[in-house]
Order: structure tokens, then C-alpha cells, then sequence
């Protein structure tokens, strides 16, 4: 059977390229007699809010949307996420860094990647005794994942992409991408990839932009002897400049389209013929 997901984060309202992937993921599933899954990640307790997650309910819902079984706050399920860090930690994996980003900026090593500087290894082959003195010290860090010695574990991956076929793995064009940080149990990486064998997700669809990061994400399910499931990363739409929707374009956000006297029929018609 197959199982979709939409996964927003509560930080801001809902906006037309919101409702595209959650009708893209949905359709998916229900043509197929399948499921579909909602999931609220709101592991940013700095900027996730719980009036913006009974937005997301309430606009989804307005749209027609249905979902299968309980919503998934990411929230309450940090114990699974700390499992899967501690599981790595004992392969050897994971090491604390102590880099900022404006360090990571300023390193002459630090190789570039499509959303900016990749992280170089600084705090890679830091002594043992470096490290805890700094962590006894409170000095902030994060915890990244060795990716070249996972590589070494795993050997050769790939992944099956509707758009793109079998995409051989890549995660060290990714460098050693953080999994959870001092003050926050896990990130986007972990998380995603955890949440999405716990729930059975079979078919993965999200935006283009989201493309590299199933690279670390197969990384991921191999470590952790996690189901591989298929994605299909597509298109983004885009404004008639060509630019994303986002957050920021309130007058783009479902809520204030209904205000203006848009009907859900409208909204389900405009994001399916929006430009890609």
C-alpha cells in the first residue's frame, strides 16, 4: 500500500506553495486507495508556534484534505530521535563541533554548496580531551555526523527517484551535516528520516530543493537498518517573476486567499496549474 506525507513546519501561515505539495502528496495517495499521513514538525521551539499548527489543521481542512490516523508532532517524539543519535554515537559517528556559521564563512577550506558553504571537518579531528574541556566549559556545539567514515560502513548507496530513476548516493557533496545540536535533540535530518519509518511512509514527495538532502537521508536509513522507501521530488511552484512562495508573502498565504474570497476549488485549480 502506499503511504504519503505532508510534513509542514508550524513557524508561519500556510501559503499556495504549501497547498500544491499537500495536494501533490495526497492525490498520490488517495488515487491509489493508499494512506495519508499529516505530520507537524516543530522541533524549532524557538520559532514553531501552536497557533500556527491549528492554522495548518484548519486550512488543510478547508481544503478538503483528509489524513489517516493521529497527527505526528515531531515535539513528542524526541525519545525516538535520541535513541537513533545515541545508536550512532556508539558506531563512532558522530563528534560535537564547536563552529559557528560565521567560522564556517570564514574558512578558506570550506567548500561551496547549492545553499551555501559546506562544512569543512574542523572540529573533526579535534583530541577527545579538547572536546570535553570545551563541553565541561559550556562552550554551544553541535553534533555532526562523520560522513566519509559512515560511507566506509555502508559502501555504495542508491535511491529511486520517480523524476530522476536510481540516483546513486552522495552524501559527502553534503560534508558532515548536523544531527542535533546542544540545545536541540535532533534536526531536520534525523527527524524526517526516523519519523518516516515509524510511519510507514513508502512514497516521499517533496520539492526539488529538498533533492540533496535524500542523499544523507539514504545515509541515514543504512546506519540505522531503516526501509528504503521511493521519492519523487517535484517541481516547485513559483510566482510569474519565478520566484518560491514562502513564509513572507503574506498575501499569498491560504488564509488571506480565503479572506479575498477565494473557494477551495479555486485554490486546489490554482496550485495545479501554477508555473514549475
Amino acid at each position: 500500500m502506499i503511504v504519503t506525507r505532508f510534513a509542514p513546519s508550524p513557524t508561519g501561515l500556510l501559503h499556495l506553495g504549501h497547498a500544491y505539495a499537500a495536494l501533490f502528496a495526497w492525490r498520490r495517495a488517495r488515487d491509489a486507495g493508499g494512506r495519508f499521513l499529516l505530520r507537524i514538525e516543530d522541533i524549532d521551539a524557538g520559532r514553531c508556534r501552536d497557533d500556527f499548527v491549528i492554522a495548518i489543521l484548519d486550512d488543510l481542512a478547508w481544503l478538503g484534505l483528509d489524513w489517516d490516523g493521529e497527527v505526528r508532532r515531531q515535539s513528542e517524539h524526541l525519545a525516538d530521535y535520541r535513541a537513533a543519535l545515541d545508536r550512532l554515537a556508539a558506531m563512532g559517528l558522530i563528534y560535537p563541533c564547536f563552529c559557528t556559521r560565521a567560522d564556517i564563512g570564514r574558512a578558506l577550506d570550506a567548500p561551496q554548496g547549492p545553499d551555501g558553504p559546506i562544512y569543512p571537518g574542523t572540529c573533526r579531528a579535534l583530541a577527545p580531551a579538547v572536546r570535553e574541556q570545551r563541553i565541561a566549559a559550556g562552550a554551544p556545539y553541535a553534533l555532526r555526523l562523520d560522513v566519509a567514515r559512515a560511507m566506509a560502513r555502508t559502501g555504495p548507496l542508491a535511491f529511486v527517484d520517480e523524476m530522476a530513476g536510481e540516483v546513486a548516493a552522495d552524501p559527502l557533496a553534503q560534508g558532515d551535516v548536523v544531527l542535533a545540536r546542544k540545545d536541540a535533540p535532533t534536526s531536520y535530518h534525523l527527524a524526517v528520516t526516523i519519523d518516516d519509518a515509524l510511519q510507514g511512509v513508502t512514497l516521499v514527495t517533496r520539492g526539488r530543493d529538498l533533492f540533496a538532502a535524500s542523499h544523507i537521508h539514504r545515509l541515514l536509513q543504512a546506519l540505522l537498518d531503516l526501509p528504503t522507501p521511493r521519492y519523487c521530488h517535484h517541481p516547485l511552484i513559483v510566482d510569474a517573476d519565478g520566484r518560491r512562495y514562502a513564509k513572507r508573502d503574506r498575501a499569498l498565504a491560504l488564509r488571506a486567499l480565503k479572506a479575498a474570497g477565494r473557494t477551495p476549488a479555486e485554490l486546489r485549480a490554482l496550485a495545479a496549474s501554477a508555473p514549475t
